[in-house]
């Protein structure tokens, strides 16, 4: 059947969690059309009559792949904060949704659903791939999307197109309870990441340019896992040529994410990509920890990822850049040390974990350090340095700024992070 037959709704397709599990039993409606990632925290901390509250933080690259090809950058730790007066003062209250351009509504939220796998296929979904993923054991909710990666302002981003209506389910609550943001993404706005807005120079209220002419950016909505940086309706989505239906977003709070991902890509055509989201594994399952023989980066391997970053001081951060000549913060880490032969992941968050932690008095020149900066999602490593030695990092900070060694700055320090050649190269 044609993909624009699929009912939207797919809530037909999934069992209901109180019944015996029957392959042929089918449900009332529990779920909606969207698929996503937008995980996101977003904190709507103004009214919609407040114009472009300052935001720090910022947003590390783009995992690799057909369809997630970008990268993030990073926040802004290096750069102290300088205080006129001692005297404490309010903090500015951020505006994070722009003034709603036009009366668009959209239903009122039900039942909020967690993400816990991401589906890109090559073709559009049939009602047929619909059926035999509904029916893996433990399938909650399903939820339609189109995914692709865009031109927007110049940079390339990797959006989706949902029903605001029926996607804002599957967003944490503080998200999905906002009307304006829905709203003004129904209305035809788009909505982007908050460290894709602030490091990319997008700012709320600006138009930017797309595909298909110009588009408002009408909200800062930080996707949860590091793979999405924009929202626009599905009918926004038309005009900027997504193709249809290609994405699902899969809720299965009970069943393992990593035996259901292995089952899906069983049963799903070649070439599906399937990501886990808020993965559900094994209670006994643990983060295995690097052995005491080559376990870490010689002192050889750490001579030559030093010399390589502190070679590109002064190179330009762009968003997304990967180097030789300019870099965003990840990109920066990946490609320093992938010259000392170490296979690091792309994204910041992943990054994140390719090592123990370590207390930052214990850090080492060579280690890497995190933060968490995004006011739209507290959780998120957004930003990543190379730890320099003697109280000082190397870094890509954020757009308009270049490779600098600053002083480290503790504000929103996530942890420090002693790299393992052998767990990160299992990163995925």
């Amino acid at each position: 059947m044609r993909p624009s037959a699929i009912r939207q709704d797919l809530s037909f397709l999934v069992r209901s969690p109180g019944r015996r599990r029957d392959h042929r039993w089918l449900v009332p409606f529990i779920v909606v059309t969207l698929v996503a990632v937008l995980t996101a925290d977003v904190l709507l901390l103004a009214q919609s009559g407040q114009r472009d509250g300052q935001q720090s933080g910022q947003r590390d690259g783009q995992q690799s792949g057909q369809w997630a090809g970008r990268s993030e950058g990073g926040e802004r730790p290096g750069e102290g904060r300088r205080t006129a007066t001692t005297q404490p003062r309010p903090a500015p209250r951020q505006t994070l949704v722009a003034e709603a351009r036009a009366v668009q509504p959209v239903r009122p939220l039900d039942k909020l659903h967690k993400p816990h796998l991401f589906v890109v296929t090559r073709k559009p979904f049939t009602r047929e791939l619909l059926e035999k993923v509904a029916a893996q054991r433990g399938v909650r909710a399903l939820e339609l999307a189109d995914a692709a990666s865009i031109m927007l302002d110049g940079k390339r981003v990797q959006t989706l197109g949902v029903d605001p209506s029926s996607f804002r389910a599957y967003t944490p609550k503080v998200t999905a309870a906002s009307d304006p943001l829905w709203g003004n993404i129904a209305a035809g706005d788009v909505a982007v990441s908050f460290v894709l807005g602030t490091d990319g120079g997008l700012q709320l209220h600006s138009r930017v340019n797309g595909p298909a002419g110009q588009l408002r950016i009408g909200a800062y909505a930080t996707t949860g896992f590091g793979a999405v940086d924009a929202v626009v309706s599905k009918e926004t989505a038309r005009s900027l040529g997504l193709p249809r239906d290609n994405a699902l977003i899969v809720s299965a709070p009970k069943a393992d994410s990593g035996k259901l991902r292995a089952a899906l890509l069983k049963v799903l055509p070649k070439g599906t990509q399937v990501a886990m989201v808020n993965p559900v594994l094994r209670p006994a399952r643990t983060q295995a920890r690097p052995s005491a023989t080559g376990a870490y980066m010689s002192g050889e391997q750490l001579t030559v990822a030093l010399r390589a970053a502190v070679s590109k001081l002064g190179r330009p951060y762009v968003w997304g850049a990967e180097g030789p000549d300019t870099f965003d913060c990840s990109g920066l880490v990946q490609w320093a040390f992938a010259r000392a032969g170490v296979k690091m992941p792309r994204v910041t968050h992943q990054q994140w974990v390719t090592g123990p932690q370590v207390p930052l008095s214990q850090a080492q020149p060579g280690d890497l350090l995190f933060w968490r900066s995004d006011p739209t999602n507290p959780g998120y490593i957004s930003h990543v340095a190379i730890y320099w030695g003697q109280g000082k990092m190397l870094h890509a900070p954020r757009t308009g700024d270049v490779v600098k060694i600053v002083p480290v700055n503790t504000r929103n320090l996530a942890g420090v992070v002693r790299v393992s050649p052998p767990v990160a190269a299992r990163v995925r």
